[in-house]
């Protein structure tokens, strides 16, 4: 199989008609201006840098693609389009709003190489969405899920957790609806505070608290097991480390590590766990675990965090994790000896 990789355009806050409470994309993208010029020197730098053989998209990250000026985007859809022509990469990739999807806008996508579309969903709670500032409803979610699978692209469904207002109930709900419309991937972002924002405002009232990082790692791992249930592949969890998270102008409040997405998955693999030794004699005994490769060091957890919680609570003598290729991935086996 070919190696998947992307070429990141970030465009911030372009073409984005609203300034929703937690929004600092200057800050989460790192970049603070965009010269469309520039775009066809990223591509053939990026180009140069990639292993031949590898399945390459170019991703317009960032704002919302499909609500900037119609010129820029028919210039940066016909640049990709080169690119896809000569060989040179497969396909393109985007973000945008679920406001501004259409049919119209998806034939000119499908015509010019498009082939994924990361929709900024974050929360199916009308109340939530209209606490934020989103400015779109739960119903313009689905519309444009639905639209998007009907004209074959693939759906990846980007939510957020611990909004303003939002329950625990609320975010599993936000999952669930984002796989029974059909999603092909996810993103989980546990909300950050960034300064100069309104949600800055309320951290300061104490209008909203930011849960720590252990109930965001609950909170989340909840989530990511709703998409792992309905078999839609998580693609990310949290923000991406980069320089403008930990600027003045980056986060003030949240429980932000750049390593989340290895602790939800250590936390997931926890309760997996625990749920098959429930009832089991193993005391003074070895467990043997069986893991799909590449998943060893979830499975023991960051700083062995999940091996020293099981011999504590199952006085569990020895701990051995292996891998097997036969076994399915976010799944494990177990063997007590």
């Amino acid at each position: 199989m070919n190696k998947h990789k992307n070429i990141p355009v970030f465009i911030p806050h372009v073409g984005c008609p609203n300034d929703c409470i937690f929004c600092n994309q200057r800050s989460i993208s790192g970049t603070r201006s965009f010269d469309i010029s520039s775009v066809r020197g990223i591509i053939e730098n990026a180009l140069a840098t990639i292993p031949s053989g590898s399945d390459v998209q170019l991703a317009f990250f960032g704002g919302s693609f499909t609500g900037i000026d119609r010129k820029d985007m028919l210039y940066l859809l016909g640049i990709g389009k080169e690119f896809i022509d000569k060989g040179a990469i497969s396909s393109i990739r985007l973000s945008t709003r679920p406001d501004y999807i259409s049919a119209e806008i998806l034939e000119i996508l499908k015509a010019h190489g498009v082939r994924s579309v990361e929709l900024g969903i974050q929360s199916m709670s009308d109340r939530v969405l209209s606490v934020c500032g989103r400015g779109h409803t739960a119903e313009d979610s689905r519309k444009a899920c639905r639209l998007i699978k009907k004209f074959g692209f693939e759906l990846v469904g980007q939510m957020m957790t611990s909004l303003p207002c939002s329950s625990r109930a609320d975010d599993t709900e936000t999952a669930r609806q984002i796989c029974e419309l059909g999603a092909d991937g996810a993103r989980i972002y546990p909300t950050m505070v960034f300064a100069g924002t309104p949600l800055e405002s309320l951290v300061r009232s104490k209008e909203y608290v930011s849960p720590s990082l252990a109930e965001s790692i609950s909170l989340c791992t909840d989530v990511f097991d709703v998409f792992c249930e309905h078999g839609v592949d998580v693609i990310r969890i949290g923000l991406a480390e980069g320089d403008g998270l930990h600027e003045e102008t980056g986060i003030v409040s949240g429980a932000y590590h750049p390593a989340m997405g290895e602790l939800v998955l250590g936390e997931h693999y926890y309760r997996l766990i625990e749920k098959k030794l429930f009832g089991t004699d193993t005391d003074g005994k070895t467990l043997i675990i069986e893991c799909a490769s590449g998943e060893v060091s979830k499975i023991i957890g960051q700083c062995s965090i999940n091996k020293k919680r099981i011999i504590d609570e199952h006085n569990v003598k020895i701990i051995k994790v292996i891998e097997n290729p036969d076994v399915l991935r976010y799944n494990c086996i177990l063997d007590i000896i």
